[in-house]
């Protein structure tokens, strides 16, 4: 029952992520921004305070808000080290996106995924700028194996027509993964993978609060302020300090395929 309950929590997490931090890529994508936003929408030409009502109907403005800036000064959010990429980090980077296009190419068609156990993420949640497709059996796997012809999620845009496009894949690492582990899968010259952090969430009979506003931000997730126990304590939330596993994006059919938009 415990592991039930854990996963039906992590569920919940999981599905306010996609919301939020799909408006994030939403919004970063519009601006031409790759890694950081220029401007926060609440510093845009005649923008107001908005009322915690508005906050609770239009919960993805405030995810922008709340987000805007560099995602390293994101309490919710861990990036791996940066370093500078040698030309090896570069021959092994082209290396595995050779082999990941090569054999990922037959995913091009959406119902091959679905035929080999790819299943789309949180599809009761509309319009995602970008879908998982997650594999959970390859996804176990990769916490102890690195194949770049086998990532635990495939990442789509959906077209104009409806249809949805392969742009790339998602591959993970173990949430306790050194600097040199991450490494060893994609080099950290050339990529940086992401950890989410420090989050704040409704207990698991309680999912209803998620809704909640204070002083103009959600109490709850990605777009809330708090980031440690004792405050999530205060509001009889749960608090996570680490949510799912280091992830990184390889963009393989777009034209910058390490740059991750959140």
């Amino acid at each position: 029952m415990a592991g039930t309950l854990g996963l039906a929590l992590v569920r919940g997490v999981a599905i306010a992520l996609v919301v939020a931090l799909g408006a994030t890529r939403a919004s970063a994508q519009t601006a031409g921004t790759a890694h950081h936003h220029d401007a926060a929408p609440s510093a845009k030409a005649g923008a107001h305070k908005r009322s915690d009502n508005e906050v609770a109907a239009d919960p993805s403005r405030a995810v922008d808000e709340t987000m805007a800036g560099t995602m390293a000064a994101n309490p919710h959010m861990r990036m791996s080290p940066m370093r500078a990429a040698s030309r090896v980090d570069s021959a092994r980077a082209a290396q595995i996106v050779g082999q990941a296009r090569e054999a990922l190419a037959k995913y091009k068609d959406v119902h091959v995924a679905e035929r080999d156990g790819y299943r789309m993420f949180a599809p009761g949640i509309k319009n995602q700028p970008v879908y998982h497709f997650t594999n959970l059996r390859l996804a176990i796997r990769e916490r102890f194996k690195f194949d770049p012809a086998q990532p635990s999620s495939l990442l789509y845009k959906s077209n104009p027509d409806g249809s949805l496009r392969l742009v790339g894949a998602m591959y993970t690492a173990p949430k306790d993964a050194t600097p040199e582990e991450l490494n060893a899968r994609v080099p950290l010259g050339i990529a940086q993978w992401h950890l989410h952090t420090n989050m704040c969430v409704p207990r698991l009979t309680e999912t209803a609060r998620w809704k909640e506003v204070s002083n103009g931000r959600p109490l709850f997730g990605p777009a809330s302020p708090i980031a440690t126990s004792d405050a999530c304590d205060k509001v009889n939330g749960k608090f996570l300090p680490v949510v799912f596993n280091w992830m990184v994006h390889a963009n393989l059919y777009e034209p910058e395929v390490w740059a991750d938009h959140h």
